[in-house]
């Protein structure tokens, strides 16, 4: 077995293993210390003799670390020859078996008492099992900055005492926002880059619907978690269209639908039916809007006054300036630009927005159908000098030069 088969073996078990450690010593940075040596053995050991059942073989060895690392605190003896004994039944590991270990260890990484930076990087190493190069890339930040981040997470949830174990159900469904958050921000920055020399950062992405995945299978009682998980799978649908050979962005009217992933979008279905059992949430809404894109043969073809409402519903359970950019959109899509601008320039007038390139963007979009061609291209210009990434700074570019 090589590198690429640990990774993918670690991609798969990292969460149980650290889990599991975390439970059977109570310590979740010596846990995920011991996890990640584990690996580095394998790297090693692996390519020499693959071991016949390769989670098994991971759990064990970490175990043994942890193991090592107990007996060097010679005030833990007592841990220790509990953590041995234990060792000595040889459990294996169940590949297909998701239990409240996993979902636990979401929401140590989702703690409140970590920044959402920290939860982000956290969420991604422990659960996601990214090393901390993969985070750094993802990101666009140095890898000192992502170990910084998840030592400092580490170090927060020891000094706070944060327990191995599920919240109270009253405090599971407080602290779940927070989880939904993280794999939210996850997927938007996988979806949308927010900076860089790519639209998208599929493996990002997927590994925000991978953990949403594993959520939906262990809260299947919370509409939410489905709502979140059909928002992903819809959006993610798209992503074979939505850029070109070279990497360059392929704009919603231009897209070949037929490229669409069908079998993302019925999954995408499926959640979103789950999520409507009581009433839709704010992902819910979204995955409903996401839903009347994936249904319409066409741009045109669009049923956008359903839109329109759906923001309009999501703009009272869920307000923010750009549900509110993207329902003027739908209204110019649906009716009258103008009363689009008008929305608009409320939210410029309120400075909801700073420093931002989504306002300008579809601001120049609005007086571009308008017939004000200088005034539009001016703002796509403007648009392009606040955008990070460089592929929708290219097309932003491309749109004010066809206003010349």
């Amino acid at each position: 077995m090589g590198t690429a088969d640990v990774e993918a073996v670690w991609r798969i078990e990292s969460a149980r293993i650290v889990a599991a450690l975390t439970r059977f010593t109570g310590d979740f940075g010596l846990a995920e210390d011991a996890a990640q040596e584990a690996v580095a053995e394998a790297l090693v050991s692996w390519p020499l003799a693959s071991p016949a059942n390769p989670a098994s073989w991971l759990m064990a060895t970490a175990r043994r670390r942890a193991i090592d690392a107990i007996r060097r605190r010679t005030a833990l003896q007592d841990r220790y020859a509990l953590l041995a004994a234990d060792l000595a039944v040889d459990e294996e590991v169940d590949p297909d078996k998701i239990d409240d270990d996993v979902l636990a260890l979401m929401f140590i990484s989702c703690h409140p008492v970590l920044s959402p930076e920290a939860r982000v990087a956290l969420t991604l190493r422990v659960v996601g099992g990214l090393s901390s190069e993969e985070i750094a890339r993802a990101f666009l930040v140095p890898v000192p900055t992502v170990q910084a981040r998840i030592t400092r997470g580490k170090k927060t949830i020891a000094a706070a005492g944060v327990p191995f174990e599920l919240p109270p159900a009253g405090e599971r469904r407080e602290r779940l926002g927070a989880v939904l958050r993280v794999i939210y921000v996850i997927f938007t920055e996988g979806s949308t880059a927010t900076s860089g020399d790519r639209l998208l950062r599929p493996d990002v992405a997927y590994e925000a619907i991978r953990l949403a995945r594993t959520l939906a299978a262990l809260q299947p009682d919370e509409p939410e978690v489905h709502g979140l998980l059909a928002l992903c799978e819809l959006t993610a649908a798209r992503f074979p269209a939505r850029t070109g050979p070279d990497g360059s962005p392929i704009l919603l009217e231009d897209q070949d639908r037929r490229r669409w992933d069908i079998s993302a979008i019925r999954r995408g279905l499926a959640a979103l039916a789950k999520a409507s059992t009581r009433g839709l949430g704010p992902y819910g809404l979204q995955a409903a809007i996401a839903a009347t894109h994936a249904s319409a043969p066409s741009v045109e073809a669009t049923d956008w006054d359903r839109i329109v409402v759906l923001y309009e519903a999501l703009s009272r359970v869920a307000p923010s300036p750009v549900v509110e950019l993207n329902r003027a959109v739908a209204v110019a899509m649906a009716s009258d630009p103008a009363q689009a601008l008008a929305i608009v320039d409320e939210l410029i007038a309120s400075d909801r927005l700073p420093g931002s390139h989504l306002i300008p963007t579809v601001r120049g979009e609005l007086l571009a159908r308008l017939g004000r061609r200088p005034e539009a291209r001016a703002e796509l210009e403007l648009a392009a000098r606040l955008c990070a990434n460089q592929r929708e700074r290219s097309v932003l570019l491309r749109k004010a030069a066809t206003l010349s």
